[in-house]
Formats: C-alpha cells, structure tokens, sequence
C-alpha cells in the first residue's frame, strides 16, 4: 500500500471537527492516487476517486510533495505553483488542511 494512500485512509481518524464551518469539498490528484474528500462541520468523508462532480477545491501534485505538507507541514508557496509542483484553484484553501487534520 503506498504512503499515499495510508494517508487518505487515515484522514477521517484525524479530522478534528469544527463547528459552525461550512462544508467543503477536495478532490486530490496526487501521482496516480485520485482522491475526494467532503470535510463537514461534523465529520470527514474520504472516498478513493472522484465521487464528486465540482470540488470546490482541487489539488493536483507529485506525492512527495503531498507527503510533505502532510507529514512534516510544508506549506507550498508561489515558487512551487510557479515551478508547476503544485496545481490548485485555490491556494488558500490548503492552509486548511493543515488546522483541520491532526498531522
């Protein structure tokens, strides 16, 4: 199993939830892992693929990148979107990520 995939499997064990947040949608494309994922106010629901029709936001990267903004914290910058690392429609939204989840 790859770490990839071991880190999308844990996200809903790691989610902490946030009350009053509004719901929001992922979807990762991370190498050749495709990954949706719907944080609610609740709970978090990850599902391997494209489960949905319009994320809200897509993320699309190599997965040592994606392994390093989870498991050590790297917040991706302009240079990286810049360089082509990092794909996203919303770079804002990824600092998410790192509050939402226990890392």
């Amino acid at each position: 199993m790859s770490k990839v995939r071991q880190i999308f499997e844990t996200m809903p064990s790691r989610y902490i939830p946030s009350p009053g947040s509004p719901s929001k949608s992922y979807y990762f494309s991370v190498g050749e892992e495709r990954w949706t994922v719907q944080m609610h106010a609740d709970r978090c629901e990850v599902s391997p693929g494209k489960t949905i029709e319009k994320a809200d936001v897509v993320l699309k990267c190599d997965p040592g990148l994606f392994e390093k903004m989870v498991l050590e914290g790297k917040t991706p910058g302009p240079i990286d979107i810049a360089r082509g690392k990092i794909k996203t429609n919303d770079p804002g939204a990824l600092t998410a990520l790192k509050t939402r989840f226990r890392m």
